[in-house]
């Protein structure tokens, strides 16, 4: 990959590294996840599980609202907002399936109760009662007890693909820095906007 097209990655790297040292953030990897299905536009909170040169990473049940808006619309928006460092980054892009070799190694790396809850859960759709939920733990608990438990079909991850980077900085009085990377031509090609 020529350097051009590691600018916003490495931009982006740097960035989120002084956000993971900062004391005062505790989740660098919480960003909002933007996606939109019947001009209906749909935000939440998701965290960033992977990054490089190939996109931002999250993972999640295909059968969830998110899921279904993107299956159904394979584009989204992400935004980061470290309030402390006073920098927030705004990515535009396209949305592609990861890897079922990419999804399983992560799915093997959360925690055993996690793991079981991606079985038990049918997120986003109507629970009658909490317990409904508890009793579907631990039916999983017992049907996978002694055993490793596997990656559900309809769990996996999306990458979002950028074709559009923007890093803003604050400064004082409103003055702010922005400057936006758009792919054109296959390159990227970075602009100053302003505040």
């Amino acid at each position: 990959m020529s350097n051009n097209m590691q600018q916003p990655y490495t931009q982006f790297t740097q960035w989120f590294e002084e956000a993971k040292n900062h004391p005062h953030i505790d989740e660098p990897t919480a960003m909002a996840l933007a996606t939109c299905f019947d001009n209906m536009p749909s935000c939440r909170i998701v965290l960033l599980k992977a990054h490089d040169d190939r996109g931002f990473v999250f993972y999640t049940n295909f059968e969830s609202r998110k899921g279904c808006e993107l299956a159904a619309n394979p584009h989204a928006a992400l935004t980061f907002y470290w309030m402390p460092m006073k920098r927030q980054i705004r990515i535009e892009g396209g949305v592609e399936k990861v890897s079922d070799t990419e999804a399983d190694a992560y799915f093997l790396s959360r925690p055993r109760e996690s793991r079981i809850g991606a079985w038990a859960s049918a997120q986003s759709r109507p629970l009658a009662h909490r317990e409904e939920f508890t009793d579907a733990i631990a039916e999983y608990t017992a049907r996978f007890e002694g055993k490793d438990v596997p990656r559900p079909p309809h769990w996996s991850g999306f990458r979002v693909i950028p074709h559009r980077i923007e890093f803003w900085q604050e400064v004082e009085f409103r003055l702010h820095d922005r400057e936006v990377y758009t792919i054109i031509s296959k390159e990227w090609v970075k602009t100053l906007i302003y505040p």
